[in-house]
Order: C-alpha cells, then structure tokens, then sequence
C-alpha cells in the first residue's frame, strides 16, 4: 500500500492511498506485521510524527491518520491544512 498527500480540497492537501508494490529510490518503507507501507520523500515530510489506523464502525471502515502537523480541517473531513514549515 502507498500513501501520499496530495494538494487539492478545501484545506489545500489530501491524504491518497493506492495499491502499490514498485519502490522507487525517495521511497521510505515502513513495515509492520504483515502490512508494508511505501511513502514517497516529499509525502514523508508531510507526514513525520503521524500514525496511521484502520478503524471500522457502524457508518465506514477506514484509515485514520492523525497528524500532529495538520493546522485545520475542513468540514467534510477529507482535506487539512499544515503547519507553515514546509
């Protein structure tokens, strides 16, 4: 699985994900259990101190992330805002 920000919604960034297994040489690698999760250089940046949960409930199962570098969120939630160091 890979993880990206992105640019675009109301906040100006979006976390993305896709189904990916080709690294490329900015990829960081992060491995746990039996779950391998690829992060290009950049989306690293954006995501450094951030966790990453699969939560499921009633209304949807999703990944959360909680990001300590996210400044505001718009309201429907897909899209943030970070802090200006970058």
């Amino acid at each position: 699985m890979r993880i990206f920000v992105d640019s675009g919604g109301c906040g100006g960034y979006k976390y993305s994900f896709s189904v990916d297994d080709s690294k490329v040489y900015d990829d960081c690698t992060i491995v746990q259990g039996a779950a391998s999760v690829l992060i290009d250089g950049i989306s690293a940046q954006f995501l450094e101190g951030a966790t990453v949960d699969y939560v499921e409930s009633l209304q949807k199962s999703a990944f959360k992330i909680t990001n300590p570098n996210t400044v505001s969120s718009c309201g429907c939630g897909s899209s943030f805002t970070l802090i200006d160091k970058y």
